[in-house]
């Protein structure tokens, strides 16, 4: 488990979230895009709230939110 850290670029807040991932997982993640692979096979066993956390910075509630059905 390691707690990870995002900027939302909505809010601008910094957020945490502890993840089942290790420090390799996000070597590999944090490496220039087109070297890397995509977020769901780094990370395969992490639902999507998760993978868009790792990816934006942004919590579920935030996209709850701005996305909400109106």
């Amino acid at each position: 488990m390691m707690l990870v850290t995002r900027i939302d670029p909505f809010t601008g807040k910094t957020n945490e979230m502890t993840l089942d991932v290790t420090r390799a997982q996000i070597d590999e993640f944090e490496q220039p895009g087109h070297m890397r692979r995509n977020v769901q096979d780094i990370f395969p066993h992490l639902n999507p709230d998760e993978r868009e956390f790792l990816l934006t910075g942004i919590m579920p509630e935030t996209w709850n939110e701005l996305f909400k059905e109106r």
